[in-house]
């Protein structure tokens, strides 16, 4: 996919990646604990892997990567959505809905809670420490939702060109301002205003506001 580079400071490029490296290993001897009692909880729930079997995602310049989350629907969740006619109504709503469902039905007990809370999120650390993610940036989309929402929104196409000449973030902009409900052309604006803007005191700013985001349930996606 095309994209467009918005250049900064190279400065900004070294110690944004200095800052992931050393908070994504922090962060994952930190949350150790969390690790195991989601992955104990998925298990005891619903049958299926720990960790959700979901397509790639487009991350920095198009190249697509595999975004690491805890499972928090029934398994083969993505694939039920796409390919069985039970659930033919629900897919259109999903495309309608910017590619997100208010209430879905494949969403399991646990997957509620840790979704509401972002700790299925929480494996994403390690996208970070592989150097596929960064803990602030745009959304990771998936491939047929940026290019079924360009069709949808024929003017956020310079909007996904400036979003994707960064590496997504576990969290971002909008998802710490209370819009995580938007639609994509809004949501996408926000992520490319944010690649615009980005320095170490906006992503600074941003990380602060993350963690009440996830005990309100306001950053769920």
């Amino acid at each position: 996919m095309p994209y467009k580079e918005i250049k900064k400071n190279i400065y900004y490029e070294l110690l944004k990646r200095i800052i992931d490296f050393a908070s994504s290993i922090v962060l994952i001897i930190l949350f150790l604990p969390v690790f195991v009692i989601v992955a104990f909880a998925i298990k005891l729930d619903t049958k299926g892997p720990v960790f959700a079997d979901t397509p790639e995602r487009v991350g920095r310049g198009g190249k697509l990567f595999k975004m690491y989350k805890f499972r928090s629907m029934i398994e083969n969740a993505h694939e039920l959505l796409r390919e069985n006619p039970k659930f033919t109504k629900l897919y259109k709503d999903y495309k309608k809905g910017s590619y997100k469902l208010k209430d879905d039905p494949r969403i399991t007990r646990v997957g509620r809670f840790i979704r509401k809370h972002s700790l299925d999120e929480v494996p994403q650390f390690i996208n970070i420490l592989k150097g596929e993610m960064s803990l602030v940036g745009p959304r990771a989309y998936y491939p047929d939702e940026l290019r079924e929402q360009q069709k949808r929104y024929p003017d956020t196409r310079k909007a996904v060109e400036i979003v994707l000449s960064v590496k997504p973030g576990v969290t971002g902009y909008w998802q710490v301002s209370g819009r995580s409900e938007i639609n994509f052309d809004k949501r996408i604006k926000m992520d490319a205003d944010y690649v615009r803007r980005r320095s170490l005191f906006y992503d600074i700013k941003i990380i602060i506001k993350t963690p009440w985001a996830m005990i309100s349930g306001r950053g769920a996606l």
